[in-house]
């Protein structure tokens, strides 16, 4: 903070203090890094190379779709859901016990071991949420794709041993 001597002369002896915040948002060093962020997007083509690759990313996830816990593939761009159930046909979901079992405690340490990042959530139906880096092809999609199929294969096999 940059203040007059005037200002500050009481602040300066005695036990005088003066409370103050400050917040990221309009902060200088965050606005610097944020235009340095839009800097980078704009020379690497971030945004072009999601809108050159999404429809890669959609039929390589589109592929889990024979997998018969994935009622669901729905996003866009590089951000998608697979929403989760127990039913293929009807689309039934699963309770809130099978869910906790399933989300955390299986699906989300499951893929953090394999190396995917995602997130594993149950706000509504259970689903697994994907936002890779912008700088994705079709290499990191068939990787997503593999450690998806083989995580909810062994997540299906727990739940319902079928003989």
């Amino acid at each position: 903070m940059i203040a007059s001597e005037r200002l500050v002369e009481p602040f300066l002896s005695g036990e005088n203090s003066f409370s103050h915040g400050i917040t990221f948002g309009g902060h200088p060093v965050s606005s610097a890094v944020a235009l340095a962020n839009l800097d980078i997007f704009e020379k690497e083509d971030l945004n072009g190379n999601v809108q050159r690759n999404q429809a890669a990313f959609r039929a390589t996830l589109d592929k889990l779709a024979d997998l018969p816990i994935v009622g669901d593939v729905r996003g866009d761009g590089y951000f998608y859901a697979l929403e989760l159930v127990k039913d293929k046909a009807t689309k039934e979901t699963f309770n809130d016990d099978e869910a906790e079992r399933l989300l955390r405690g299986f699906l989300s340490g499951a893929l953090y071991e394999q190396g995917l990042h995602c997130r594993a959530d149950d706000r509504g139906d259970p689903v697994i949420q994907l936002a890779p880096p912008l700088i994705c092809d079709q290499s990191h999609f068939d990787e997503i794709e593999g450690i998806l199929r083989s995580v909810l294969t062994e997540a299906w096999s727990r739940l319902y041993k079928r003989s």
